[in-house]
């Protein structure tokens, strides 16, 4: 169905449904402003077509989501959540993404912003050093093969019990940082892929960014998280890298291969799926838990690189991880459906997990106000530090947005922003990058993103993500 003939209804202020029609078992429910939906509504952007197929998907729940960052993705849009029945669902690669756990994790220091004036250059080229970036091979830390098979099985257990993390570190992490992954059902050539990138930040959107806390605007949640205004914060956004993408590649494959009358029948191949009770998703969960394994090691890797790197030029010993979310995934996870409690398989592409207070699945130091949600920017905007919203459960299965949600394509960001006079307006800004290429550098512009601003202004005034602190960039490296 063309975006234009797609039936577009207001339900609340910030909420649209398209109806269930046709082969839909489930309405679209959009949570976004007028200026967003306008974003989303253009000619050339399928955000809305897919959220609508998304909703043919065998055992979806209650709707298919579209969260304010919502954008066009592979089968599903970047920006969706579904969830599906454990009975009667499917899983389906395009939920969860390429880039299998690409997640945010924020780390506090000891550091003041006015301590790090002056040095942003020399903290950034440092840590430039230490942390490989870009396309291929490189890692903070060397595995072999022993070892990356310890790492799929164990995540950021094997990175503690290697001396590479602490029991405070595995606390501040989703799933603790580990799933159910084996390692056999990884192909070896995405094993191979993912060998040698232990500790390495990749390309396109990826960064490591250093921060100012800017403004805090709930003093008690953010004291729970150990926050303040004026402090040095880094943020790390980053994820299962080539081993991550050859297993999507692989699996999408082999579901093609598995299904081959269910392609034709699909409103759009992207969305393949196997039912869940099939081997073929057995397999793929299993070597899918085994990337998001990899991706928790890897940013936990770069997270040593930075606790180096803060100690040598700055004698910081106290950079402590806030928390480590995942934002490209698919878990089992305990949510009311019709005012009976069930167990769905959740999937979030693009989505972060926002629990509020209370959820078991929140770490204890912080259950008493909700999960921290992490909403990076870009560089030269603000970020965002949220909690897990009070209506998150009841309208988004407990999920909001994962970053501002690209406007322009890649290509179109080159053309727009030439990374020279780029360079020069960042640093006008008192922001210092250093990056790879100065293609990624144009393609990762501001300029190319949506308005993280009004992104988190409407995930507050819904409640499914609630605001804490705006944090403001002071040097970014990237791929």
């Amino acid at each position: 169905m063309a975006i234009a003939e797609l039936p577009l209804n207001e339900v609340e202020e910030n909420v649209y449904e398209i109806p269930r029609a046709d082969d839909m078992l489930v309405p679209v429910r959009v949570y976004a402003s007028a200026s967003l939906l306008a974003e989303m509504r253009s000619t050339d952007d399928l955000t809305l077509t897919q959220a609508r197929n998304v909703a043919t998907l065998p055992g979806i729940q209650r709707y298919s989501v579209l969260l304010p960052d919502g954008h066009q993705g592979y089968g599903f849009p970047i920006g969706g959540v579904a969830a599906v029945d454990r009975k009667s669902g499917v899983i389906s690669p395009g939920g969860i993404g390429f880039d299998i756990n690409c997640g945010v994790r924020l780390l506090r220091t000891g550091l003041t912003a006015d301590e790090l004036r002056g040095q942003e250059r020399e903290l950034a080229d440092y840590l430039y050093r230490l942390v490989p970036v870009g396309v291929g091979k490189g890692s903070y830390i060397s595995t072999d093969g022993a070892d990356l098979a310890g790492i799929l099985a164990g995540g950021m257990e094997w990175m503690r019990d290697h001396g590479h993390a602490t029991d405070a570190d595995l606390e501040h992490c989703e799933e603790n940082g580990k799933l159910p992954g084996d390692s056999n059902k990884v192909s070896d050539q995405a094993f191979q892929r993912g060998l040698k990138q232990v500790g390495s930040l990749g390309s396109g959107n990826h960064f490591l960014e250093v921060q100012r806390v800017e403004e805090v605007f709930d003093e008690p949640t953010a004291r729970a998280f150990g926050i303040e205004e004026g402090q040095v914060v880094v943020t790390i956004h980053s994820g299962s890298r080539g081993l991550g993408h050859q297993t999507c590649t692989d699996y999408i494959r082999r579901f093609e291969k598995t299904y081959p009358g269910l392609v034709g029948r699909l409103p759009d191949r992207q969305l393949i799926y196997a039912p869940l009770a099939d081997q073929a998703a057995q397999d793929y969960r299993a070597a899918m838990y085994a990337a998001a394994n990899f991706a928790w090691a890897n940013r936990q890797a770069m997270t040593q690189a930075v606790r180096e790197a803060f100690e040598v030029l700055f004698g910081d010993e106290s950079v402590e991880l806030v928390y480590d979310v995942c934002h490209n995934i698919a878990k089992e996870e305990r949510h009311e459906v019709d005012g009976v409690e069930q167990t769905l398989l959740v999937h979030r592409k693009g989505a972060t997990r926002a629990f509020p207070a209370g959820r078991p699945e929140v770490p204890d130091a912080y259950r008493d106000v909700g999960q921290p949600v992490l909403i990076p920017g870009s560089m030269g905007t603000s970020s965002y530090v949220l909690c897990g919203g009070p209506r998150s459960l009841e309208l988004t299965f407990g999920s909001t947005a994962h970053g501002a949600g690209r406007a322009l394509s890649r290509t179109q960001a080159k053309k727009d922003f030439p990374s020279g006079e780029l360079q020069e307006s960042l640093r006008a800004k008192g922001i210092y990058v250093k990056a790879r290429s100065k293609a990624t550098l144009a393609e990762e512009a501001p300029g190319a993103y949506k308005d993280v601003d009004e992104v988190i202004r409407v995930s507050d005034a819904l409640g499914i993500g609630t605001k804490v602190a705006r944090l403001k960039p002071m040097a970014n490296i990237k791929g």
